[in-house]
């Protein structure tokens, strides 16, 4: 299930909820089921070296390396 941002109109509140496709989404603070859907914020790539090799060593156990590039993935022993 996604997590969604949402704007509620009735209270002038902003907040995340998690929402099955089949439900309807209610304000938590008035209630409210007239919600106005937002765009959500992307989270930033890891741009530290540690993080970007941690991510990697993980994808190598879990057997893709869809965060390689082409040439790092020719350079791979598999």
């Amino acid at each position: 299930m996604p997590i969604y941002d949402y704007h509620c109109p009735q209270c002038d509140k902003q907040f995340e909820l998690l929402v099955s496709a089949s439900s309807v989404p209610t304000c938590p603070h008035c209630g409210g089921q007239n919600l106005e859907k937002l765009l959500s914020l992307t989270a930033p790539q890891g741009k530290i070296p540690g993080i970007i090799a941690k991510a990697r060593g993980q994808a190598a156990k879990e057997g893709h390396f869809s965060n390689y590039s082409k040439a790092e993935r020719a350079k791979l022993k598999v």
